[in-house]
C-alpha cells in the first residue's frame, strides 16, 4: 500500500447543534505523483464535511484534511459513541482503497413539548381532552401526568398516567375531566386547569386548558319553575283567606217545607212518650206533560250509538315486508332499508343498492330500519355526536326476514353521523352520503366482519343517504 493515515484524535465528543474537528493526516508513500479523494461513510457521514474534498501529493510528502463533525439538535443525533470512517481513493490505484476509522461521542439531550387536544372542551358532567407529548430529543424520556386546577374543582383520571417515550416518538394520554360539583341552573363557566408533565430530575412542563361546564337547566327556566310555585302559594293562601260560603239549596226548600230532616223516632223507645199529631198531609206537585220522546234519541229499534265499524288503517311497509316479498320472488341474499328523514318521517323501502334518503337537500337522516333475507341475520349500532364527541347507540340485532332500527326518530336525538354493519354470514357493502362531503366511496366487510358508514370520526357531519348490498 502507497499511502499512510493518521487521525488526531482518534475519538472526539460533540454536542448536538455543535461542531468538532478532527485532523486527517495522508502521506504518499509510492513513487509515483497521485491524487486522493475523500468521502465520509457511516451513521454520521450526513453531517460530516471534509476540506479539501481532494488532495494531490508528491512521493514522500504530507498532506492535512480536516473533517468537521456538526449533529442537529435532533433526535436523529443518536446519544453516545457512533463510529465513523473516511474512504481515501487514490486516483491512480481506485482499487487501492484506505479506510481509516475513528469515533465521535454525541452528549445526550433533552427536549419535551405537550400540547392539548383541543384546548378548551365543554359539558355538563365530564370533558374529554387529549394530551400529545413529543418527545424531540435523543434519549429516551420517562414521565408521569398530573392534573391541577384552582381551588380542587375537578377530577382528573388520565390514562396511561406514566409513560416511556423513545427518541423522535409521541404518545396520547386520553384525560377525562368531572367537576366536583354539577351546575343545575344557570349559564355555562369557564374553569381553567392543567396537566403537568414531571420529569426525575427536570421541571414540571405543565399545559394549560379550560372546561367551560354547561348548566343542566337553563336559567329561565328555574326562573319560571320559581315563578309557577309563587303563583301557586298565593293562589292557596287567597283560596283560604276567601273561601266562599257554599249552602245546599235542597237544605233551603225542606227548611220552607218545614220537613225535618232528622229520622223519626222509634217505636220501641223505653219511656211514656206521648206520640205527636202526625204531620199534614203533603200537596202533590202538579205533574208535568211527559215529554214525547225526541226523534233523535237512542234506543228502540233504531239502536243508538253504533256508527258500524271502522276501517281498518293499512299496516306500516317495512323492510321486513320488502325483503320477505323480495326473497318470495327470488332466491339468494338480499337486503332492503328504509331511512328516516327530519321533518319527512319514514321513507318506502327500497332494496338491493338502491338509494335511501336524499341528497343536496341539507336533510339528515335520524334513523334506519334495516332487514335481510338469506344473510343468517344482522347486526349494528348508529354513531351520534354527543357533547361534542362521537359516541354509539346500544347494539342492535335481527335475525332474517325481521326489522333492525338504528338511531332514533325522537327530536331530542341528533341525526345519525354515521353506523356500523354487519351480516352473520357473508359480507356487506355500503356506500354513505354525508353532509358536506358527498359519497364517500363503496366499501365491504370481511365475511362476517364489522363496516363503519359514514362521516369521519374528527369531522362528525351528518348522514343523508345509504346504499347496500349483500
Amino acid at each position: 500500500m502507497s499511502l499512510w493515515t493518521s487521525l488526531e484524535p482518534a475519538s472526539a465528543t460533540v454536542d448536538p447543534g455543535a461542531s468538532t474537528r478532527v485532523r486527517l493526516r495522508v502521506r504518499n508513500t509510492g513513487d509515483v505523483v497521485d491524487e486522493y479523494r475523500f468521502e465520509p461513510v457511516g451513521s454520521v457521514a450526513p453531517w460530516t464535511t471534509v476540506e479539501p474534498p481532494t488532495l494531490r501529493l508528491f512521493p514522500g510528502t504530507t498532506g492535512t484534511v480536516e473533517l468537521t463533525f456538526a449533529p442537529p439538535r435532533t433526535p436523529d443525533a443518536t446519544a453516545g459513541p457512533n463510529p465513523y470512517a473516511v474512504r481515501i481513493t487514490p486516483t491512480e490505484h481506485p482499487d487501492a482503497v484506505t479506510v481509516p476509522e475513528g469515533n465521535l461521542t454525541v452528549t445526550p439531550f433533552t427536549e419535551v413539548r405537550a400540547e392539548l387536544v383541543p384546548p378548551t372542551v365543554k359539558g355538563r358532567f365530564r370533558g374529554r381532552p387529549r394530551l400529545a407529548i413529543d418527545n424531540l430529543g435523543n434519549t429516551r424520556v420517562t414521565a408521569s401526568l398530573s392534573g391541577t386546577d384552582t381551588g380542587d374543582r375537578l377530577s382528573y383520571d388520565l390514562q396511561p398516567g406514566n409513560v416511556q417515550i423513545e427518541p423522535g416518538r409521541a404518545v396520547f394520554v386520553d384525560a377525562t375531566l368531572r367537576p366536583r360539583q354539577i351546575i343545575w341552573f344557570g349559564s355555562k363557566e369557564e374553569q381553567p386547569y392543567a396537566l403537568a408533565v414531571r420529569r426525575s430530575g427536570a421541571q414540571a412542563l405543565e399545559i394549560d386548558g379550560t372546561f367551560v361546564q354547561r348548566g343542566f337547566l337553563p336559567r329561565w327556566l328555574a326562573t319560571a319553575l320559581s315563578l309557577s310555585l309563587a303563583l301557586a302559594i298565593a293562589f292557596v293562601m287567597i283560596w283560604l283567606a276567601y273561601k266562599p260560603q257554599v249552602r245546599s239549596l235542597a237544605a233551603e226548600k225542606l227548611e220552607q217545607a218545614g220537613v225535618s230532616t232528622l229520622p223519626p223516632p222509634s217505636p220501641s223507645a223505653p219511656g211514656n212518650v206521648k206520640s205527636s199529631p202526625p204531620p199534614p198531609p203533603e200537596e202533590k206537585p202538579e205533574e208535568e206533560p211527559a215529554a214525547s220522546p225526541s226523534p233523535q234519541a237512542g234506543g228502540g229499534d233504531g239502536g243508538g250509538g253504533g256508527g258500524g265499524d271502522e276501517e281498518e288503517k293499512p299496516k306500516e311497509r317495512t323492510a321486513a315486508t320488502a325483503v320477505q316479498e323480495l326473497a318470495a320472488r327470488s332466491d339468494g341474499r338480499h337486503i332492503c332499508y328504509r331511512a328516516y328523514v327530519a321533518d319527512r318521517g319514514w321513507q318506502d323501502p327500497v332494496c338491493d343498492g338502491a338509494e335511501a334518503g336524499t341528497t343536496g337537500k341539507d336533510l339528515p337522516v335520524k334513523a334506519l330500519n334495516i332487514a335481510v333475507a338469506g344473510t343468517k341475520g344482522t347486526a349494528g349500532n348508529g354513531a351520534h355526536v354527543v357533547e361534542e364527541w362521537l359516541t354509539g347507540d346500544k347494539w342492535s340485532s335481527a335475525a332474517d326476514g325481521i326489522d333492525m332500527y338504528i338511531g332514533s326518530t325522537k327530536e331530542a336525538v341528533s341525526p345519525l353521523q354515521g353506523f356500523t354493519i354487519k351480516v352473520t354470514d357473508g359480507s356487506v357493502c355500503q356506500n354513505t352520503h354525508v353532509a358536506n362531503k358527498g359519497w364517500m366511496g363503496l366499501g365491504c366487510t370481511k365475511p362476517g366482519g364489522w363496516m363503519y358508514g359514514g362521516s369521519p370520526m374528527e369531522e362528525a357531519q351528518n348522514l343523508e343517504a345509504i346504499r347496500l348490498t349483500v
